[in-house]
């Protein structure tokens, strides 16, 4: 591949670099941080990083019923959150999730979402002894749960470009 047509110049690059919704669905299930974006009350940009977990086959999170980013989901339901990785130019992926988020407070649901977050988090199965554990964890604390509207997705690593890390 020529040098022109590595970095995208002639080549819809973007067509390229896209994941499909499998690809998608199998990058989110691996264990990664998610930036999740709210708007404040004033315009500006709330932006956290979070762990997450899956309820009802949605990413979700669970969060401090009082937190700011519950208080602006409250107002406005609009959430953006960003999935990615990667520490070279060759080797970025990631997803960016536009949703509306429904805030839970439902135990039984909230416990569902802490089994997962739980899991894949601390890299064990969940086994009744450990329910004190995700009882603690969700100690005054709601489920964000993202209904995802629309995705963006990158793999550069379809574009076949040379290794850059070292």
């Amino acid at each position: 591949m020529s040098e022109e047509k590595a970095f995208g110049h002639g080549v819809n690059q973007r067509d390229q670099i896209r994941m499909s919704q499998d690809e998608i669905d199998a990058f989110l299930a691996e264990t990664h941080t998610m930036n999740c974006a709210t708007h404040n009350h004033d315009g500006t940009i709330h932006l956290v990083a979070m762990w997450y977990g899956f309820l009802e086959g949605c990413p979700a999170l669970e969060t401090k019923a009082k937190s700011q980013k519950v208080a602006n989901l409250r107002r406005n339901p609009q959430i953006t959150c960003l999935v990615e990785e990667g520490t070279t130019y060759d080797q970025l992926r990631g997803v960016e999730i536009v949703g509306r988020a429904e805030i839970i407070d439902d135990p039984d649901r909230m416990f569902e979402l802490g089994i997962s977050v739980f899991e894949r988090h601390n890299d064990v199965q969940y086994t009744p002894e450990m329910k004190p554990f995700v009882d603690q964890m969700l100690n005054k604390r709601v489920v964000v749960k993202i209904v995802p509207e629309r995705y963006v997705s990158w793999d550069h690593r379809k574009l076949g470009l040379p290794s850059m890390g070292g």
